[in-house]
C-alpha cells in the first residue's frame, strides 16, 4: 500500500535514466550561471540522451497504472528544469541579459510549460483508452531543443553565421513550434540511430574544444 511507503516516490531502474538526466539539466543550469557555456551545451545533450533511452528503458518492465501515470509526470517535470529552464537561461546569460532575451526566455519557457502539461493530460487520456506507446506527436517536443541549440552554438561559435542574437530568433521560433498542432512521427529504431548519429557529432566538436567557449 502506497500509504505504508517510506519514501514518496518511485525508484527502480525505470525511472533512473530520468533522475540522472535532471540532475545534468540543472548541472548544465549552474554552468551557464558561471559563464561555461561550452559545458552548459554538453550537458543539455547529455539531458537530451538520457530522455531520448529512458522510454525504452521503462518499456522492459511490467509498471502498475499508477507507475506510469508517474513516469509520464516526472518525465515532463526533468523535461521543463532540462529543455525549458536550460535553454531559456542559456540564452538570456550569452546574451548579456538583454531585454529582448529576457522576452525571448520567458516566452520559451512559458510555451514549453504549456505543452508539457497540455501533454500530459493527453496522455493520460490515451493511456486509459489504449495499450503501447504513442505513434504520433502534435507539435514540436521540448526535447529537440537539445539539438537545436547545440547546432546553433556551433555555427555561431565558428563564426560562420549570426551572432549571440540569433539565439533570441532561434528561440521563439522553436517556442511557436512547441504549440502548433501539426503532426509528427514518433522516431523509431531507425530515427533514433540517426538523431544519436547527429548527437554525437555535435558532442565530440564541442567536448575537443572546436568550438572554442567564450
Amino acid at each position: 500500500m502506497e500509504e505504508n511507503k517510506k519514501v514518496l516516490g518511485y525508484y527502480d531502474y525505470t525511472v533512473i535514466l530520468t533522475y540522472i538526466g535532471m540532475l545534468v539539466g540543472f548541472t548544465g543550469i549552474t554552468c551557464v550561471m558561471e559563464g561555461r557555456f561550452r559545458q552548459a551545451m554538453l550537458c543539455l545533450m547529455a539531458a537530451g540522451i538520457c530522455d531520448m533511452l529512458d522510454g525504452t528503458v521503462a518499456a522492459t518492465k511490467e509498471r502498475t497504472k499508477r507507475e506510469k501515470r508517474f513516469g509520464v509526470q516526472i518525465d515532463s517535470l526533468s523535461d521543463l528544469i532540462c529543455f525549458g529552464a536550460l535553454p531559456a537561461l542559456f540564452v538570456y546569460e550569452i546574451n548579456g541579459k538583454s531585454y529582448p532575451a529576457f522576452l525571448a526566455a520567458g516566452f520559451y519557457i512559458l510555451c514549453a510549460l504549456v505543452r508539457l502539461a497540455y501533454f500530459n493530460v493527453m496522455e493520460e487520456e490515451r493511456q486509459n483508452r489504449e495499450d503501447g506507446c504513442r505513434k504520433l506527436y502534435l507539435g514540436l517536443p521540448v526535447t529537440t531543443i537539445a539539438l537545436i541549440l547545440p547546432t546553433c552554438y556551433v555555427i555561431q561559435r565558428r563564426g560562420t553565421a549570426g551572432s549571440a542574437g540569433s539565439y533570441i530568433a532561434v528561440l521563439f521560433v522553436t517556442a511557436a513550434a512547441f504549440l502548433l498542432p501539426f503532426r509528427i512521427k514518433k522516431p523509431y529504431l531507425a530515427g533514433k540511430v540517426g538523431i544519436t548519429i547527429a548527437g554525437a557529432v555535435e558532442f565530440i566538436i564541442i567536448l575537443t574544444g572546436t568550438v572554442l567557449d567564450v
